[in-house]
């Protein structure tokens, strides 16, 4: 019979962006799943179908034989005779299924299964397009707040944002634009959309702030080599210079400080202090505890990494930072427990 839905596939194909070989599948496998309500002896059976041309065929094939033993797949000589006047013994007969039937399950296969095959290959396409961009930035526009996520429109796809991987003191409005890193992308199970998930209180969005900033770090001559964070208050960043003559903590600052100030901007006022990393343990724990100045730091205890700072009057407030922060993070990047201590 004659079917028109060329037109129809070549619009969803261009709307929903999914290859018209998919469609046609979905068309194919979702006619065989409705006529399933019509052929129901495991017949076995067959669709021809050519959409660009306007053609439909849906038939059962049976083989011609004297003594039928499976009617759903056998057929005698005198049947096969009336319905092919040409049939012998041993054909392989195709039985086309009446118009009227076909044209009602090509319209039930329409309507209950191809959208939702098309629908399948949308989900996977989202999850193809984001799930290799892992840790890379993206921008969307804040859409609307779900059950505790805010939800922002990325390249037409919702992206989630859980308000628990924001900064605390952050308060969008609907229509604004965000950026955050992409964290985890799962696929989607039983209807459901793939999900997206993204973050602003990664560590790892800070490092990739700091790559789209500060050039020498994008380009490999500066190296982070670790990230600690209190998201929204303070970041500690360690770097690494593989050059001689680059300074890796001035290059991360910039002119007048602009680099670091335009990160800073971003996350809403987050102070980031930039050090450079250390082999030596008692080296690296004195410039992490920057921005203040240490006089000293002695190891205590070697097996439990314990260390003593020596810090001058002066100085004690701003060593161990608001409520503990500034020396909080600084054990955390060195990985060994400081101590503050007057002289």
């Amino acid at each position: 019979m004659k079917i028109n839905v060329w037109n129809t596939i070549l619009q969803l194909s261009k709307e929903r962006g999914v290859d018209t070989a998919l469609i046609i599948n979905a068309i194919e496998e979702s006619l065989k799943v409705a006529a399933a309500k019509y052929y129901t002896h495991d017949e076995d059976v067959h669709v021809h179908f050519k959409p660009e041309k306007g053609d439909l065929r849906m038939c059962a094939l049976k083989q011609v034989v004297e003594c039928p033993g499976n009617p759903a797949r056998e057929i005698n000589l005198t049947d096969a005779q009336l319905l092919s006047p040409g049939a012998a013994l041993g054909d392989a007969l195709e039985i086309d299924l009446p118009a009227d039937t076909l044209g009602r399950i090509a319209a039930q296969a329409a309507k209950q299964v191809i959208f939702q095959k098309v629908r399948d290959a949308e989900q996977e396409k989202i999850y193809d397009e984001f799930a290799p961009r892992l840790g890379e930035i993206v921008t969307g526009i804040f859409r609307r707040l779900e059950g505790g996520v805010l939800v922002l429109e990325v390249n037409k796809t919702d992206v989630l944002l859980p308000l628990r991987e924001k900064l605390f003191n952050e308060d969008f409005q609907r229509g604004e634009q965000i950026k955050a890193v992409i964290i985890q992308v799962k696929r989607g199970f039983k209807g459901q959309d793939p999900q997206v998930i993204v973050s602003r209180s990664t560590p790892k969005f800070l490092e990739k702030l700091l790559e789209l900033e500060v050039p020498e770090i994008a380009g490999g001559t500066i190296e982070i080599k670790d990230i600690v964070r209190q998201p929204g208050e303070r970041s500690k960043v360690a770097v690494l210079s593989k050059e001689r003559d680059v300074d890796p903590v001035g290059a991360c600052i910039g002119v007048k400080g602009s680099r670091i100030l335009a990160i800073s901007k971003e996350l809403a006022g987050e102070k980031i202090d930039i050090i450079v990393w250390s082999s030596n343990t008692q080296a690296y724990a004195k410039s992490a505890l920057s921005p203040a100045r240490i006089e000293s730091v002695l190891i205590l205890n070697k097996a439990e990494q314990t260390l003593q700072a020596i810090v001058a009057p002066d100085q004690m407030a701003l060593a161990i930072g608001k409520s503990g922060i500034n020396v909080k993070l600084a054990s955390k990047l060195v990985g060994w427990k400081i101590g503050i201590k007057q002289p």
